[in-house]
């Protein structure tokens, strides 16, 4: 029982041969992927995903380097687009200061609207940051004190402190297969010790493929190897930690239970 709670099935390195990953990825014991949008544009291919697989999930969202490119997604478009069955989460959203694809005051518009439409459904929000900590932790506090939300900090690599706040928030937090790398200490240590009621794992498939499978398109199948890293990292029983994880994903991403 694993469930890989960020992938991009309809990216290409797996959408070309999507049928083979989804078989890979079961003969591995993973029973639930979730399969992230990024921009308008994916949106109809990555549901029309969710619907044909029963144990595919999606969302609706427009990533921080996007943001630009969507000023006309508002929370009414992703509330409305949030209605249909198999789409369980509002994101990826958030904030990404690295490569400044997007002006800093329009992603930081499309987050709070992605946040809006969270409070409105329900529905958990997948956060995305990256070289934004402090703006990022500042507008989930604001955004919270105008009515609690659920959410996940999807492939975390920040610090211990803003893994803090995130939890204090009542968030949930997933880790990729960068905390194979051989230069992921940091990360590894606050692996080591997030709260086991709280933890996720995932692949962003077809990004970072975690140790041994380095220099690979990542695919779902790899979480089975990010989480047997993170189990022996905490001392954990491999099974017990991904049935555990397992249940954190159907608990934050409540509709995939219905």
């Amino acid at each position: 029982m694993l469930a890989d709670s960020h992938c991009h099935l309809n990216y290409k390195g797996l959408v070309e041969d999507q049928p083979a990953v989804l078989a890979r990825a079961r003969a591995r014991g993973v029973t639930a992927m979730l399969n992230i949008a990024t921009r308008e544009s994916e949106w109809d291919a990555v549901l029309a995903t969710a619907e044909r697989e029963p144990d595919v999930w999606a969302t609706v969202g427009i990533h921080p380097h996007e943001a630009d490119q969507h000023s006309h997604i508002d929370t009414a478009k992703l509330v409305e687009r949030a209605a249909h069955p198999r789409v369980v989460g509002i994101g990826e959203s958030g904030l990404d200061y690295y490569y400044e694809h997007s002006d800093r005051e329009r992603q930081q518009a499309s987050f709070r609207a992605h946040i809006a439409a969270c409070r409105d459904t329900g529905l958990p929000l997948i956060v995305h940051t990256r070289d934004a900590e402090d703006d990022t932790a500042a507008i989930l506090a604001d955004e919270m004190g105008k009515g609690a939300y659920p959410g996940v900090i999807h492939c975390f690599t920040a610090s211990r402190a803003f893994a803090d706040t995130a939890l204090d928030l009542g968030f949930y937090i997933s880790i990729s297969g960068i905390v194979t790398f051989k230069n992921a200490v940091d990360l590894q240590a606050t692996a080591r010790d997030l709260p086991v009621e709280r933890l996720l794992v995932e692949t962003d498939a077809p990004f970072l493929a975690p140790v041994p499978h380095r220099g690979k398109p990542g695919e779902p199948a790899f979480v089975a190897d990010t989480l047997a890293f993170v189990a022996k990292l905490r001392g954990d029983d491999p099974t017990m930690l991904a049935e555990r994880t397992a249940q954190n994903f159907h608990a934050l991403f409540a509709k995939t239970r219905a």
